[in-house]
């Protein structure tokens, strides 16, 4: 076991624990609840095969981090953990056996008959989820009926029991009632209005299905984990990653577990968003075998709706794209050329990375080619050294013999060993040590950037605002260079080794609500705003922390609402950052890559400050001049928390809003031949930032804004940053 200890004097300080299960070690921090900072950090071998499973790991760190720092269990207010348990489940097709009880009557009985028969679904090669299936009718089934349904899927291997009604998210009488028929015999079941809200009976029942296939083994890992925390006498519920970057709470896990799908990836976007207070970037996480790519916007991290065997779900999880180049991916050579890096890394094959060695042990050593596994090409190389030892060359060699890692990286290895190691191959191109390093990494970081600029033009994304940040061991070895390849700022984040367990430490609760409502009113928009709310207090939330975004999708007639806080109220959110409001200034110049003297205070709130500066760019050959004004809003805290390269500031009252709002919408409205754009428009309240440019109405925006400032004063400052969709 390694601990790292950063301050062993924190007595009677509250923290924060955060555990990320992978699947050799499970990696630990405890996070100072005040500062947010990093006390220690932890890593312990995942024990698999202990009779408690992976708990025991989890439980064995927590309590030598809190013996070593003196901590009492009364003192950790917060504690979670990521898991692949589920991803890996379905991956590996280590899944139960499901039932499917389908329901419905009068015109859609033979339509729902057939979306509630779910197909087999491919998990792994030659391994299907397949499930049973019955059909009933809504108005005339009996509880005797059901118990026979129940006992014939038992008698052929069923272990749980999917319900999914058509129009079922509209009454889920039917659906609960035969849930609780079956959970009375002992049996678990889910039901289609449990794991979406969204009309679609035949991906509903799939998601259910999956759900189901998943959740006696993420029932009995989430309930042995809990015992073991309150064993340890910590009082703090203990809460599981989500797939979307927010947590959840143990009970909410036996109705869902398919929410912590695609967690691990999702824990270090939280890192970034909490931790690093990303605004706008692109986060890429490197490990030693692959790297993930995501999109933060507007603070927010970008998600779409999971496959899984090539079928869509309605699992909301992060967009994250996986490439399989890191920092110990393996070099292919043939014919003095490197063909390529990756896909194959340094721990497939076994061998240790050469920067991390001394330099004598490279003497006279000599290039070999071979296959990391017998489904490789033979064109992967090694080193060969003189008592037979090999050792890979990597991106990481290549970046510690280039001298761009960093001192205190976690990758910084002997850049003598990784140049003496990188000389046989550098013979075989033809060429120095520095330059075959180079090509590497050239070979390497072009496929980071392929996807980057994909990223970029997907999202639409401004690129003077966009900024590379590198989480993970291996971000040093490839975020730097690629930054410098794209001429994008770019660096890493603080603690990047241990990233993805402080995104669990300080990840928020959060929860969905969809749903599909055609011409939405502001008040059918407001009640999906109060079901989100209530959600995420339901699983453990302070009302006081909870904050909502709603986004009305007309063209899929969707309304969702994204609700996120706490389990314990902020105390540092009125904090100021050591330089005052000069600090903020500066933080706001340096965003916007000009002098303090350019930049001037365009409206303020009481935990935020709006700065604006005008650029000039000259068209049609020099002969007109376009202004325009770029807008940072900068928190206290010095965070630059949202950008905006040509838009506009306006001061308001909590009285005036709804005018103001009237005024601003009305002005920068686009109308093109897809209809009418509403602007994209915030409003800034205290230290809140409240989206309103996911709606389609005006009416909508008047109505949203009012309810988010029932409990502000009449003559509170507020501030609303605006653009037009064409800008």
């Amino acid at each position: 076991m390694e601990i790292r200890n950063q301050n062993s004097e924190i007595p009677n300080r509250k923290v924060r624990v955060g555990i990320d299960v992978g699947g050799t070690f499970t990696d630990v921090v405890v996070v100072e609840n005040d500062t947010r900072e990093v006390v220690s950090q932890l890593k312990v071998p995942t024990t698999h095969q202990a009779t408690e499973g992976v708990a025991l790991g989890i439980i064995n760190a927590i309590e030598r981090a809190l013996q070593e720092l003196e901590i009492s269990p009364d003192d950790v207010i917060f504690i979670a953990h990521s898991t692949t348990q589920a991803t890996n489940a379905l991956l590996e097709g280590d899944v139960a056996q499901v039932g499917i009880i389908g329901l419905g009557n009068g015109i859609e009985r033979w339509k729902a008959k057939l979306d509630t028969r779910v197909p087999p679904i491919e998990l792994a090669p030659n391994r299907f989820l397949t499930a049973q299936h019955r059909f009933v009718s809504s108005v005339n089934f009996s509880d005797k009926l059901i118990s026979e349904i129940i006992e014939n899927f038992q008698s052929k291997g069923a272990e749980v029991i999917a319900v999914s009604e058509a129009f079922g998210v509209d009454r889920t009488e039917n659906e609960e009632k035969i849930a609780r028929i079956v959970r009375g015999k002992g049996i678990f079941a889910t039901s289609g209005h449990e794991v979406s809200t969204l009309y679609g009976l035949r991906t509903r029942t799939r998601t259910a299905v999956l759900n189901g296939a998943i959740l006696p083994k993420m029932i009995h890992t989430a309930t042995m984990t809990d015992e073991c925390v309150r064993r340890a006498g910590i009082r703090a519920p203990l809460m599981i990653m989500r797939s979307d970057g927010g947590v959840m709470s143990v009970e909410e896990v036996h109705r869902r577990p398919i929410m912590t799908m695609l967690s691990g990836p999702a824990a270090g976007i939280a890192g970034a968003l909490m931790y690093e207070r990303v605004s706008d970037g692109i986060f890429i996480e490197v490990g030693g075998t692959s790297a993930d790519i995501s999109v933060i916007r507007d603070g927010q991290p970008q998600t779409k709706a999971a496959k899984v065997g090539g079928h869509r779900t309605y699992l909301n999880t992060l967009d994250v794209r996986t490439l399989a180049i890191a920092g110990g991916s393996m070099i292919r050579e043939k014919n003095g050329e490197i063909v390529d890096v990756g896909a194959r890394s340094a721990h497939i094959a076994g061998l240790a990375y050469s920067a991390f060695q001394t330099p004598e042990i490279f003497a006279n050593a000599k290039l070999v080619h071979l296959r990391p596994t017998k489904h490789d090409t033979d064109d992967y190389v090694a080193v060969e050294c003189e008592n037979g030892e090999r050792f890979a060359l990597t991106p990481t060699c290549a970046a510690n013999l280039l001298g761009i890692i960093p001192e205190t990286a976690f990758a910084r290895g002997n850049a003598e060993s990784a140049r003496a190691a990188f000389e046989p191959l550098a013979s075989e191109l033809g060429v120095s040590v520095e330059e075959a390093a180079k090509r590497v990494l050239d070979v390497s970081c072009r496929k980071v950037q392929k996807q980057i600029d994909e990223l970029i033009a997907e999202y639409n994304l401004d690129r003077a605002t966009v900024e590379l940040v590198g989480g993970g061991g291996g971000a040093a070895s490839l975020v730097p260079y690629s930054g410098k390849l794209m001429h994008l700022p770019a660096r890493l984040a603080r603690k990047a080794e241990v990233i993805s367990t402080i995104g669990v430490a300080l990840a928020m609760v959060r929860d969905v609500v969809e749903r599909n409502i055609t011409n939405p009113s502001p008040e059918q928009i407001l009640q999906v705003r109060r079901e989100a709310s209530d959600a995420v207090v339901k699983i453990g939330a302070l009302p006081e922390s909870v904050e909502v975004q709603v986004e009305v999708d007309t063209r899929r007639n969707l309304v969702r609402a994204v609700a996120f806080g706490t389990t314990e109220l902020k105390k540092d959110e009125n904090k100021t950052t050591v330089g005052g409001f000069k600090g903020c200034l500066d933080a706001a110049a340096r965003s916007m890559k000009t002098e303090t003297s350019a930049v001037k205070l365009a409206g303020e709130t009481a935990g935020l400050y709006a700065f604006v500066s005008d650029v000039q760019t000259k068209t049609f050959f020099g002969l007109f001049k376009n202004v325009r004004q770029i807008v940072r809003v900068v928190d206290k805290t010095g965070v630059v928390r949202l950008q905006r390269n040509n838009a506009e500031v306006h001061a308001s009252t909590v009285e005036a809003i709804a005018r103001n709002l009237e005024s601003v919408i009305t002005k920068l409205t686009d109308f093109g031949d897809a209809g009418r754009a509403l602007p994209d428009v915030h409003l800034l309240v205290g230290a809140r930032i409240v989206n309103l440019s996911g709606l389609a109405e005006l009416e909508q925006a008047v109505a949203l804004a009012q309810t988010e400032l029932e409990n502000t004063l009449p003559d509170e400052k507020l501030v609303l940053v605006a653009a037009s969709r064409s800008n």
